[in-house]
């Protein structure tokens, strides 16, 4: 890694946590993936979307978001190529699964990467490969195909409980971002087709318990979900890839039903803003999309929207503002401040819109992150 190894490099104070060590060993051997020469294994924001990482066949890089600009890398000498990695905040600790054509440890195992002490400080070893990781300040969600497993971390790590789910392949899982978020929620694909399951984290505190909650969300796979920051909306698409609904996870009952497009499509991102107001959506049809969530009468609506006979299709309320950048490019999106919004794709570029509530959008900034070199004053 660099040599100062920092992942809080915005000039406020570094956040070291300590943990209990174990040295991590070896074993005996999306993400996104990328056709291109730069072969990228997986692109991830971290909680508050104001760094993203990216591993690559070549290493690993850590980015600040705006102000683009690389802040820290790890070389795949050092820890071989990696296909899956969750940061914690703005912190030291970085979560790896090892993947790739140079891997060095397991695919069932989760190490931890101190880049304060530039060495790993825990590992995690499962019975089936890791398909997912997610991070707080007081727990790690850990993924397999058929399970969640649910830690304390990162101070004294043991397993809290697991969860059996329905077969998972994608690794779908999403956690309430705070400790103090008003709701302590997973969410995850349920038993059903097309339903996702809600598990009240406070529920599973020793002495309290209530049976998780059940979503009818649509008729096909789940194939994307996102919980906004406060924990009370949660959001979801189906392969099909045409609508995304949004539901209140008090109620369960329906908010909005957003509408994508009328083709289907594979979603590879939804995004809340960081106040709810707004949720943005990635598909490999090439356009982000922008709608709007508080004030939903800012969306457009169908023409036809009148005719009540023409079915849902013209119920559905349509963008807001959207942007396009290369079709069938993977990328993730998040919002920034004073209406921007960050699409990230896996050819190495990045993008940067701002939009007005009368659904103008228009380019800040454009930028090939791939290339970019780590700052030597920080």
């Amino acid at each position: 890694m660099s040599k100062q190894g920092s992942v809080l490099l915005d000039g406020s104070s570094r956040e070291n946590i300590s943990v209990d060590e174990r040295r991590a060993e070896p074993p005996a051997t999306p993400t996104m993936k990328s056709s291109n020469r730069r072969d990228i294994l997986s692109l991830r924001f971290n909680q508050e979307q104001n760094l993203f990482v990216c591993s690559t066949e070549s290493g690993l890089k850590i980015y600040n978001v705006d102000p683009l600009a690389v802040k820290a890398t790890l070389d795949p000498g050092e820890v071989g190529t990696i296909s899956i990695v969750e940061l914690l905040h703005r912190t030291n600790l970085i979560a790896l699964v090892a993947g790739g054509a140079k891997q060095k440890f397991s695919e069932n195992t989760v190490l931890i990467w101190d880049d304060a002490k530039k060495q790993f400080i825990m590992e995690f070893t499962f019975s089936s490969p890791v398909l997912a990781i997610r991070l707080r300040k007081d727990r790690m969600f850990v993924v397999e195909r058929n399970r969640i497993h649910v830690f304390s971390f990162p101070t004294s790590p043991k397993k809290l409980f697991t969860i059996d789910t329905r077969d998972n392949l994608k690794g779908l899982c999403e956690v309430s971002m705070y400790p103090s978020s008003e709701r302590q929620l997973i969410v995850h694909p349920g038993h059903k087709i097309g339903t996702i399951q809600l598990i009240d984290l406070a529920s599973t505190e020793p002495g309290k318990s209530a049976s998780p909650v059940n979503i009818s969300a649509h008729q096909n796979e789940i194939a994307c979900i996102a919980l906004n920051n406060q924990g009370t909306m949660v959001a979801t698409a189906s392969l099909k890839g045409t609508l995304i609904r949004v539901h209140d996870t008090y109620r369960k009952n329906l908010l909005v039903e957003l509408r994508r497009g009328a083709d289907p499509a594979t979603l590879y991102c939804i995004s809340f803003s960081p106040d709810s107001d707004f949720l943005c959506a990635s598909s490999d049809k090439g356009t982000i999309h922008i709608f709007a969530l508080k004030d939903t009468h800012l969306n457009r609506r169908s023409t036809f929207s009148k005719m009540a006979f023409l079915g849902q299709y013209v119920e559905s309320q349509w963008a807001l503002a959207n942007f396009t950048v290369a079709a069938e490019c993977a990328c993730v999106c998040a919002f920034g401040p004073k209406s921007a919004v960050y699409a990230i794709c896996v050819d190495g570029t990045f993008h940067k819109y701002v939009f007005t509530q009368e659904g103008a959008c228009t380019r800040d900034a454009f930028d090939v992150y791939i290339d970019l070199e780590e700052e030597d004053d920080f």
